[in-house]
């Protein structure tokens, strides 16, 4: 190039011009895109943080001395400017069961340019603050599913932004503001609330938001809305509306002006619990059109579908589940005959009153995907059409009286049977029809299988969920069987049955992350390998025996279920349970396994159900076991430990709805810190050698006091997480058996047989919810507490076998619930109070107290006329009664001891709970003192494409 010519062209200024606007912009490019974020808006993150409860360390990565705040995790920065631009802190639950909590700082007041704001599934409670209403950036704003209460605030009304607002499934009150109409620029509206604690009596603000694209009022009531149809119709841009639970079978006009539908754009429609009649056909039909792809009518009172749902040439999915009308079954799939039978693709019909006989319309639904007709009350021979549907993948008619014949299965395409609680009819000439090329999941449970255990398992290689649990199985497993078992199961259910056999190594049978239930059948021997990678397993209520030393094996650190309980495994625990840190329920129960309680014990702190009861482990309770402070059921009776009930007991098991130390060789006193136990139901410390008096802080005990709500039986769920399971859940069902008038029996709480002396103290009589309550066989003294009758739920009350003295107090004459009443063999003097109740129970219930008089006793009070049956004696009496009889036996051969029962009211309030409580009283066997109810149950898959 000419030297010249280079010299004129760099010393051309306009040159030079461009070249400075270049340089000068290449570097600010590349400062924006690394510089930190803001110095004041970090600082309001980490002032946010500190008010903040963070059990799962969703904020770890907030730390002062990282300077780039862009970086943190749920915070995003406009990559130009560094603003600080969206918060998004939700959690997910299926990972963690709780989220962030606290207080919510004003700081975020200082995230100037927020638009996005996201705090759901969490756990903050109260008021949502005022200056939130002062965040007027934000776009998208998401409280739902948290804790807060009181009414949705009018403020939110003022932030004109938004155009997406979520503070739905909080614990809301009162009136939806109308002042969300102003929110004129919202595409996405969610208030559902889950108590139906919330209502709209005028929908018309609604119709300002004509941007509205989705809609969402869950258990909102619009019973005073009349004219919520026209305000629907109005919002030509919506697509989604849920009316879930809006009380719309109370509106008395929701009839439309509107004869033309042809503009609405709702592609998904769901009128779900509304308790609707078949009248709600007239207005459902204007809000109808070609472009409804999803229709959700169950849980209401409908009797059929009409035709014109038959002629909604876009609708895919169609939900008709829990109408508690009777449907005829064959006359809604024949209303159901037009462009629907080319497009629909899932059926739900399920939890219904279906009649008539199973139709083979069924066939012209060539679309079909997924057909649920569950829990519907068919009966009879299921059409062997179903079979035949070319793109059906998911089929569930569980829980019917079907019979299903095997002869056409082979021809589909089903990749999920459920078949479970009806009749499946092999053809026994033809086993191999049942051999499905593409089916990974076949629930087969209470199909009348047995005895024989099917071979033609072995056949379906693609096998992933196999149940066939309850069957009447009585085979034994082949170990060759064992070998050619599919490899990729991740759930099997085969208890309840009758199989027997030994165990073969399983460890090459089973895929990651699986579930094995063998529980309630005749296996035997010695448990030598299991697979590493378990969720859960349940032995239970078998013959294996030998040691369990197997449990190391599962080494994944998943396990969240593991039963074995009720079988003859020896030997000690062995110490490998700090590698279950998911474990939820440990149930080693009526075995006879010794020893010492390993300290790991206390690493499996996730632990919710602890049961040991009948071994023969002894020493002391390791002090390990505070660390599982997530524990509700703990039962150690029936064994030889020797220690101190320990006061860390109270101090950290503060979750504890049921503890059972009964019948070891527990000294020394109830410690005050059992009072801490505010959540305790039920709680067993009898046949110990504990003294002392009854602590007088038992009025501490809240959930006695107050009667929270406590279901008969607990159900845990000790997985949350499904892996590669498919929309599994264990259910794990406690049933609490304890003492009850001197037989065990289920829901009540005893401290009986124990040294307890003192008097009672009067605090005892705050716990009004109580329904049980034995303090027999004691050393106590004094006179009964006057409130005592201020205990107006107990059914039953057992003070026999002390020292107490004086009269018996005038309010328990008050007692009218009482079913078992127990006051012999004291020092107690006086009339026996007037009352309905007291005096119809037999005179043994009152003997050995020689100055008690007067009915049911023949002994007169001064001052009554002799009775013409003087010459009968209370020994006689005592001789008839059969029920006395059994108590003084089973009292007497103990020796002395005491009685301490308490049981919350909740448990039995209805007159039908008390009778069937009662009847089952009658009939179970003296001195059995624990039974657990131990089942896995599955959520059933809804299957979807």
């Amino acid at each position: 190039m000419d030297p010249e010519y280079l010299v004129n062209f760099v010393s051309e200024p306009m040159i030079w011009f461009y070249f400075f606007i270049i340089l000068l912009g290449c570097p600010n490019t590349t400062i924006a895109s690394n510089k930190s974020c803001f110095h004041k808006e970090k600082q309001a993150l980490l002032h946010f943080k500190v008010s903040i409860h963070d059990p799962n360390g969703q904020l770890s990565t907030w730390k002062l001395e990282d300077d780039d705040c862009c970086k943190w995790i749920g915070v995003t920065c406009n990559n130009q400017t560094r603003h600080v631009t969206r918060l998004h802190l939700s959690t997910d639950l299926e990972v963690a069961l709780v989220g962030l909590g606290g207080e919510i700082s004003r700081s975020l007041l200082n995230l100037s340019y927020l638009n996005h704001l996201d705090l759901s599934s969490n756990s903050f409670d109260g008021t949502i603050p005022n200056f939130i209403g002062s965040m007027t950036k934000l776009r998208h704003l998401d409280l739902s599913f948290n804790s807060f209460n009181g009414t949705i605030p009018m403020f939110i009304g003022s932030m004109a932004q938004l155009r997406y607002l979520d503070v739905s499934f909080n614990a809301f009150n009162g009136k939806i503001p109308p002042e969300l109409g102003n929110l004129t620029n919202l595409r996405y509206l969610s208030v559902g609330t889950n108590e139906r604690s919330c209502k709209v009596e005028n929908l018309d603000w609604l119709s300002n938001l004509s941007h509205l694209r989705h809609l969402n009022m869950f258990r909102i009531s619009l019973a005073k809305a009349n004219q919520w149809v026209d305000v629907i119709l109005s919002l030509r841009k919506l697509s989604f509306l849920s009316l879930e639970g809006c009380d719309l079978s109370k509106v008395m006009h929701p009839y439309s002006s509107f004869v033309n539908s042809s503009y609405l754009s709702i592609e998904f429609l769901s009128f779900r619990d509304n308790n609707l009649n078949s009248s709600m056909y007239g207005w459902l039909f204007p809000l109808t059109s070609n472009r409804l792809v999803s229709l959700d009518l169950s849980g209401n009172m409908l009797n059929g579908i009409p035709k014109y749902i038959g002629n909604l040439c876009s609708l895919t999915s169609l939900t008709f589940s829990s109408n508690s009308a009777i449907v005829n079954l064959t006359e809604s799939l024949n209303n159901l005959s037009g462009c629907i039978t080319v497009t629909l693709q899932e059926f739900d019909a399920s939890y219904n009153q279906l009649i008539g006989p199973w139709s083979d319309e069924i066939q012209k639904f060539s679309s079909l995907q997924s057909l649920i007709l569950s829990h519907s009350h068919l009966s009879g021979s299921m059409s062997e059409k179903v079979w035949e549907l070319p793109n059906l993948q998911s089929l569930d008619v569980s829980s019917n009286s079907l019979i299903i014949f095997s002869n056409n299965i082979g021809k589909s395409k089903l990749w999920y049977m459920d078949l479970s609680n009806n009749s499946l009819v092999v053809t026994p000439s033809k086993p191999h029809m049942l051999n499905i090329s593409y089916v990974e999941q076949i629930h087969l449970s209470v199909c009348n299988l047995g005895p024989f255990f099917p071979k033609w398992i072995q056949t379906h290689k693609n096998l992933t969920y196999l149940d066939l649990s309850n069957n009447r199985i009585s085979d034994v497993i082949p170990v060759e069987f064992w070998k050619t078992w599919p490899s990729r199961l991740t759930y099997l259910d085969l208890s309840s049955n009758n199989i027997s056999g030994e165990l073969p190594d399983l460890t090459s049978n089973f895929d990651l992350y699986s579930v094995i239930d063998l529980s309630s059948n005749n296996f035997y021997g010695p448990i030598s390998k299991v697979p590493p990678t378990l969720l859960s397993l349940n032995l239970s209520k078998n013959k294996f025996y030998g040691g369990i030393s197997f449990i190391c094996q599962i080494v994944d650190g998943f396990l969240s279920f593991l039963d074995l309980s009720h079988n003859f495994f020896t030997g000690q625990l062995p110490d490998c349970l700090w590698q279950f840190k998911e474990l939820r329920v440990l149930n080693l129960a009526q075995n006879n396994l010794s020893g010492r309680l390993p300290a790991s014990i206390g690493y499996a702190n996730q632990l919710e159900v602890l049961h040991l009861y009948s071994n023969n482990f002894f020493g002391e309770l390791p002090v390990s076991l505070k660390n599982c402070t997530n524990l509700m059921f703990l039962n150690m009776g029936g064994n030889k430990f020797f220690d101190e009930v320990p006061i860390w007991v109270g101090e950290n098991l503060t979750r504890l709805y049921v503890l059972s130390l009964r019948s070891n060789k527990f000294f020394g006193t109830v410690p005050l810190q059992i009072c801490h136990l505010i959540n305790l139901r039920i709680l067993d410390l009898s046949i110990n050698n504990l003294g002392g008096t009854i602590p007088s802080c038992v009025n501490n005990l809240n959930a006695m006091v107050n009667g929270r709500f406590l279901q008969e039986q607990i159900i845990h769920h000790p997985l949350t997480q499904d892996y590669n399971v498919p929309n599994l859940e264990l259910e794990y069902v406690d049933n609490a058996i304890i003492m009850w008038q001197g037989n065990e029996h289920e829901f009540i709480n005893n401290l009986g047989f124990n040294n307890l002396a003192g008097q009672i103290p009067n605090e005892l009589t705050d716990l009004h919810e109580l329904l049980a309550l034995n303090l027999s066989k004691n050393e106590l003294l004094g006179e009964f507490p006057r409130k005592i009758g201020e205990m107006k739920k107990l059914l039953t009350l057992d003070l026999s076998r002390n020292n107490f003295s004086g009269a018996i107090p005038l309010s328990m004459s008050q007692m009218a619930s009482l079913n078992y009443l127990d006051m012999s063999h004291n020092s107690l003097s006086g009339r026996i109070p007037s009352s309905t109740q007291l005096q119809s129970f037999p005179p043994s219930r009152y003997i050995g107290n020689a100055g008690l008089c007067g009915p049911p006793l023949l002994k007169n009070c001064p001052g009554d006329e002799v009775s013409h049956d003087a010459n009968k004696n209370e020994s006689g009496e005592e001789g008839t009664d059969e029920e006395l009889q059994r108590w003084f036996y089973i009292g007497g051969s103990t020796g002395f001891a005491t009685g301490f029962w308490i049981a919350c009211g909740t448990l039995l309030l209805n007159r039908r709970g008390r009778h069937v409580f009662f009847h089952f009283l009658d009939f179970v066997k003296d001195w059995v003192y624990v039974k657990v109810v131990v089942f896995v149950r599955k959520l059933e898959r809804v299957a979807h494409t």
